[in-house]
């Protein structure tokens, strides 16, 4: 089989990840896999895998699933310490027939509880370190069954003890019925379930083949993403299929990365925004980490110029280009662009790309007020396609009120310019009076005081626009070269310093701007 042959089967039946390994290695069962890490399901298995491998992984752990008592239908929340093995294992519960629920580890208990509570009664899926963090909660009122990935725990059934359970033949769900939830970043709460299925998960591959397609070359693939989320599942898809080995990473602390980057010298890397700028420093190594890349990628948020231009500078490969991305887990990719080495440092930030070929997702920006948005009086952006999320498991509800017809509202505004470039300015509730972009802002800024790692505006106690601030090695900020690098921006009040440790951030590393906007009120409180 050809890759070529397996994406349009996938664009006919659905993308149903417990059958993509087998589908992978029909295309190339040699294609390597390479991890910077240990299983925790299987650690005999090593970090060296192939496509054939993990196939051979996934279906054994499939028949365990099975002797567990998972069966077609059922919902299984996967909750555990960040490992490949949780994609591996949301892979096993498709295979036969069952919905994984994918949670971050980051959530805490409170959160799970509340989470297992909307799901009612699922199987839980963990190990024993978040048995322990979730001991203060009724697991046997709100779960079904709790399996652990090894180990033996009273009222737990452990996979480790059923190795050479008899091999059961995959089960292929509906196209249209639930596959895969996962959940939203949480930045405003308690996270909603997002529910995909096979139809809508293989209509998100379309964008991104197109771009492999391009690539005149088999190149290995980094990919540093929650292991846990939507784009994990497509970035897994488009890799294998193409053939491409692949460096699943699960490190991000930058000498460790350096070395992973020197050993295996990936053409291409896909990550996080906050990971790509921890990384940043990188391009000053001697060592030349990036020196093999000539693709960088990201979605999730846009990614500051500066830190394109870094990692684009720091390539030693002819045509290097930085491709992003602007979607969110309810409407996979949506517009996209290119950034190049000698253009990036001069791209405006907010500019978050161009609507793609046909067949992808359609995007429009609906007035406020009634009166056409621009820059200065931004609209709410929408998506529409058929890759749309299916619904909110267990909040229909909420899920019609943000849904009008086709279109999706993604709870951001910007504007389109006149040559079709869509701006995301800020998100909806995230919007300081007097202030056009926050996100803006912070890219300028950020540009300017290459100390900075991180720099977040948000609304403070008196409804003015506060700068949350950290600098590398939480040193010192230097006041006098703060104040010229925002004379610009005469709205924004004095600088507030915090650790980068301290920050408040999701399973994608996002900020949470409103946490950090209540921090401040609270600390505030606590100086009267």
């Amino acid at each position: 089989m050809k890759g070529s042959v397996a994406y349009r089967s996938i664009q006919e039946r659905g993308l149903h990840i417990g059958l993509l390994p087998a589908m992978a290695a029909a295309v190339n069962k040699t294609t390597p896999i390479t991890l910077d890490h240990d299983l925790d399901v299987l650690p005999e298995v090593g970090r060296h895998l192939t496509v054939s491998g993990l196939a051979e992984v996934v279906d054994d752990l499939a028949a365990r699933l099975w002797a567990a008592g998972v069966r077609p239908d059922e919902h299984v929340v996967l909750h555990k310490k960040a490992n490949a093995d949780v994609w591996m294992l949301a892979c096993a519960l498709s295979r036969i027939g069952a919905v994984p629920v994918l949670l971050s580890p980051g959530l805490d208990a409170t959160t799970v509880g509340a989470l297992l509570e909307r799901v009612d009664r699922p199987s839980l899926l963990t190990d024993d370190h978040k048995l322990d963090v979730l001991a203060e909660l009724p697991l046997p009122e709100l779960t079904r069954r709790v399996i652990t990935v090894s180990g033996e725990r009273p009222g737990t059934v452990s996979l480790g003890a059923l190795a050479g359970a008899p091999r059961v033949q995959p089960v292929e769900r509906p196209i249209d019925e639930a596959a895969v939830i996962t959940h939203t970043s949480g930045t405003t709460g308690v996270p909603k379930l997002v529910v995909h299925t096979p139809r809508t998960q293989g209509l998100r591959l379309k964008p991104q083949w197109r771009l492999l397609s391009l690539m005149r070359k088999r190149e290995r693939v980094a990919i540093h993403i929650p292991f846990v989320h939507s784009r994990n599942v497509a970035a897994m898809a488009l890799a294998l299929l193409k053939e491409m080995p692949v460096l699943l990473m699960n490190e991000s602390d930058p000498d460790t990365v350096a070395e992973l980057f020197l050993a295996n010298r990936p053409g291409l890397i896909e990550a996080l925004p906050n990971s790509l700028m921890a990384w940043e420093g990188l391009a000053d190594d001697p060592r030349r980490p990036f020196a093999s890349v000539k693709y960088f990628s990201s979605t999730f948020d846009a990614i500051h110029p500066g830190t394109m231009s870094k990692l684009l500078r720091s390539s030693e490969r002819r045509g290097a280009l930085f491709f992003q991305i602007y979607g969110q887990s309810e409407v996979g990719p949506a517009v996209g662009r290119a950034y190049f080495r000698r253009s990036a440092h001069k791209a405006n930030g907010r500019c978050v790309g161009w609507q793609m070929p046909v067949g992808s997702a359609k995007v429009r920006v609906v007035s406020r007020d009634g009166k056409r948005p621009t820059a200065a009086n931004p609209g709410r952006i929408q998506v529409a396609w058929p890759a749309l999320a299916k619904t909110y498991f267990g909040e229909q509800e909420r899920y019609d009120s943000n849904r009008s017809g086709d279109w999706w509202g993604t709870g951001d505004v910007g504007y389109f310019t006149r040559f079709g470039c869509l701006h995301m300015l800020d998100r909806e509730v995230d919007m300081i009076h007097g202030v056009r972009s926050s996100l803006e802002i912070e890219d300028l800024v950020l540009g300017k005081l290459h100390e900075l790692s991180e720099l977040v505006v948000v609304q403070g106690p008196d409804s003015q626009a506060v700068p949350v601030l950290c600098t590398h090695g939480d040193r010192p900020l230097d006041r006098d070269r703060w104040r010229e690098a925002v004379a610009d921006f005469p709205q924004l009040a004095d600088p507030v310093q915090i650790p980068e440790a301290e920050l408040p951030r999701t399973a994608t590393l996002k900020v949470q701007r409103l946490a950090l906007a209540d921090r401040l009120k609270d600390d505030l409180k606590g100086r009267e």
